[in-house]
């Protein structure tokens, strides 16, 4: 005989998700109690917090891979229904979207780890290859600044980060006219490149240092400079620069 849950409204009122919340404010709650919060309820053999605390060990209390998570994946779990498992993709994919429109609002690249911080909520957690291009002008505002003491860079500008292409899990094919073509049309006078490897490698491949080097050739033509090249994966990044392979 299955043992008989005792439903969350007979528990002490500051254990309660909601309530603890309106007394002891939002980071009191564990992810846990947060998402139990979203789902309202439990199934017949558990509350909505043991259904939470087990549907976050299958994933292994990872909300990033919980967040990959499609409706009918989390629809799995007894107890959670099409409503409950849109609940959940909704909130997270909230989450997501505030950190994007935080990176997008920083006023200052000053280093490779906030070029990291800016694209990662972008490419990060992509299953296919995407190539991005943060274009640039000159400006005192914004600074990027990659660690080549060989070549120290002049204040500039972020004006946009655009996707150039998408293509499957091992590559994606840039076309260096539309690359360009956007450069000018924006009247960018640099541009960090930046692409993701799905894999979680980061070591760039022979490809990467051909498209790297054509870039920067070309720009050479149109005089406007490469300042790096950044492979995004998840948790981490590879900076041309910063290992001297531009």
């Amino acid at each position: 005989m299955s043992a008989i849950r005792k439903p969350i409204s007979s528990w002490a009122e500051d254990d309660r998700p909601r309530e603890k919340l309106l007394l002891k404010g939002k980071n009191s709650l564990s992810d846990a109690e947060l998402l139990a919060i979203l789902i309202g309820s439990g199934n017949k053999n558990e509350s909505a917090i043991d259904l939470s605390r087990r549907i976050l060990a299958n994933f292994d209390t990872s909300l990033s891979e919980l967040a990959k998570q499609s409706v009918s994946n989390l629809q799995q779990f007894k107890g959670i229904g099409q409503a409950k498992a849109i609940a959940i993709v909704a909130a997270l994919e909230l989450g997501q979207r505030r950190r994007r429109a935080d990176a997008v609002n920083q006023n200052k690249i000053s280093c490779s780890q906030d070029v990291f911080e800016l694209m990662q909520p972008k490419l990060g957690e992509l299953t296919h290859e995407e190539f991005w291009v943060i274009f640039l002008n000159n400006a005192n505002r914004v600074r990027a600044v990659v660690a080549n003491k060989e070549n120290p860079f002049i204040s500039h500008q972020c004006i946009d980060t655009v996707n150039i292409s998408k293509g499957g899990v091992t590559g994606t094919i840039v076309d260096l006219r539309i690359l360009f073509k956007l450069a000018i049309e924006k009247q960018a006078t640099a541009v960090i490149l930046v692409h993701n490897h799905p894999s979680g490698k980061l070591k760039p491949s022979e490809a990467d240092f051909q498209i790297t080097k054509k870039i920067k050739e070309a720009g050479k033509i149109m005089d406007i400079s490469i300042l790096d090249h950044f492979i995004i994966t998840e948790y981490d990044y590879y900076s041309f620069a910063d290992h001297g392979t531009l």
